[in-house]
């Protein structure tokens, strides 16, 4: 008779080769051309879509095209131009103090190993794995905001702790799986299951899924009609 966790383990890499299947091409979003320009644009992601930053990145490194102009860069125009990222103030005080550490005390080159990326100004687990993944190709498993709610509706985690539900799901599938298993995650909660309304119909993995805390979704707030006036 087969452990839990060996059940866990045989229906992680289901779900693996279920969504292997449905997004074999999926891969980061972010525009970049190498390991600093992917963890600045990380940077900016933070509370704002990956189309938006897109949208501003091709100017930001025309202008800052590595860490040692990005850490002399003028603070007032800076947040212009990532204004529309939002939150740019704390945005540009992040980009400038990682600029200044990588510029002054790495060479101007990114660490590739997570213990020393977590130690740069503002730099966590989740941003270091998005950089350690798809630029340095060490598997890494990004918790993001829709890997947290997929892998918690598929049941691989009843954490809610990131950095926990990263270990969780290290322990469940294979490390050549981890780094593509993100990507694809990603792409099937923006896609397929959305945080408010999941399309479960159209959903290639329903078969795995035990859809845990769907049904108890809080529904989408209402938009109050405006009273019409008295004529």
């Amino acid at each position: 008779m087969s452990s839990p966790a060996a059940d866990g383990k045989t229906r992680a890499r289901r779900i693996a080769k279920l969504l292997a299947d449905s997004y074999p091409d999926a891969w980061c979003a972010l525009r970049h051309e190498d390991a600093w320009q992917l963890l600045v644009a990380t940077i900016l992601a933070a509370q704002c879509t990956d189309e938006r930053v897109n949208m501003v990145t091709p100017e930001l490194f025309a202008r800052y095209p590595d860490p040692d102009s990005l850490a002399a860069s003028d603070p007032a125009a800076l947040e212009t131009m990532i204004h529309s990222t939002g939150f740019f103030r704390q945005k540009t005080k992040s980009l400038r103090a990682v600029a200044s550490v990588v510029a002054n005390d790495f060479g101007g080159s990114l660490p590739a190993d997570l213990d020393t990326l977590v130690t740069l100004p503002g730099i966590g687990r989740k941003t270091a794995n998005v950089v350690l993944g798809t630029s340095f190709g060490v598997p890494s498993i990004v918790v993001d905001t829709h890997v947290k709610r997929l892998s918690q509706r598929l049941g691989l985690t009843d954490e809610t702790d990131p950095d926990k539900i990263e270990m969780d799901l290290r322990a469940l599938l294979p490390e050549r799986e981890w780094t593509h298993f993100t990507h694809r995650l990603i792409h099937h909660g923006r896609r397929v299951c959305l945080a408010r309304k999941p399309k479960c119909p159209d959903c290639q993995i329903l078969k795995q899924c035990p859809q845990i805390g769907v049904s108890d979704e809080p529904p989408p707030p209402q938009r109050r009609r405006p009273r019409s006036k008295p004529s």
